[in-house]
């Protein structure tokens, strides 16, 4: 315990999900832990599970505004933000024939123009860190074509690439700032269970142990893997895509 104790983090879309599972990986180290989300009743609960230490701000991230606000309750809170997770996702389905306009802009305001607001809001509270790191959840849909996710393909394009322009800016004006992505394949969430046409209540039991190809793998996966990054373990590792999907994008066609 304590890997990031003292820290500051604020995570969006962590009212279930994987951000739910990163505000307690990082709760659970230590960390001073804000969960924002649009939902507020599932946000305060999952706040409450989570007990001392953690706070919920209900929060729309294509909104300025909004961020504007949780950056400040943060600082009001806890004193600064030194760990930011840019989680918060929607899951549009269409192909580049059916997606309409209003569709694509909905799915980047919030994937694409949110990432880009929270890193914006954030990099001046997160300056005076002694440590600090942005962690983007882009997917492997940025690196393989999923043409039924058109727009949410697009959007975590756009996170890939604006990660690595932070992390230079961030070391180009010496702020002791890192910033990385995150590329999931598949895993046990809602967002997941919506895509596959499965309810809640279907969720799967993801086994322990090495997972054979085309598993879905388990929340903690990625969380275990958000907790490295936003501590100072991963000190030299900026402007990185730190792939996590079992192989997915490495395995050769059939």
């Amino acid at each position: 315990m304590g890997r990031v104790a003292g820290k500051v983090a604020v995570i969006t879309g962590a009212a279930s999900g994987l951000g739910l599972e990163d505000a307690r990986a990082l709760a659970r180290e230590g960390a001073k832990v804000v969960l924002t989300d649009i939902n507020a009743e599932k946000g305060r609960e999952a706040a409450r599970s989570i007990g001392e230490g953690a706070l919920f701000i209900q929060h729309d991230v294509s909104k300025e505004d909004d961020w504007r606000r949780v950056i400040a309750e943060a600082e009001r809170a806890f004193g600064g933000v030194d760990i930011l997770v840019n989680n918060a996702g929607v899951v549009v389905l269409s192909s580049p024939e059916d997606c309409t306009l209003e569709q694509f802009k909905f799915a980047n305001a919030v994937m694409s123009e949110g990432v880009f607001l929270g890193c914006k809001h954030a990099l001046p509270a997160m300056k005076t860190s002694k440590s600090a790191s942005i962690i983007n959840m882009s997917s492997t849909a940025s690196h393989v074509g999923y043409p039924i996710f058109f727009a949410y393909s697009a959007a975590k394009g756009a996170v890939r690439a604006m990660t690595k322009s932070i992390a230079i800016h961030c070391q180009a004006e010496g702020y002791p700032i890192r910033c990385n992505s995150v590329h999931a394949g598949a895993i046990e969430t809602p967002m997941v269970q919506f895509a596959q046409g499965r309810a809640a209540e279907k969720a799967l039991d993801i086994p322990s142990g090495v997972l054979p190809p085309g598993a879905l793998g388990a929340p903690a996966d990625v969380a275990n893997l958000v907790l490295f990054l936003a501590s100072d373990e991963s000190r030299f590792i900026t402007g990185a895509e730190l792939v996590i999907d079992n192989g997915l994008t490495a395995r050769p066609a059939p």
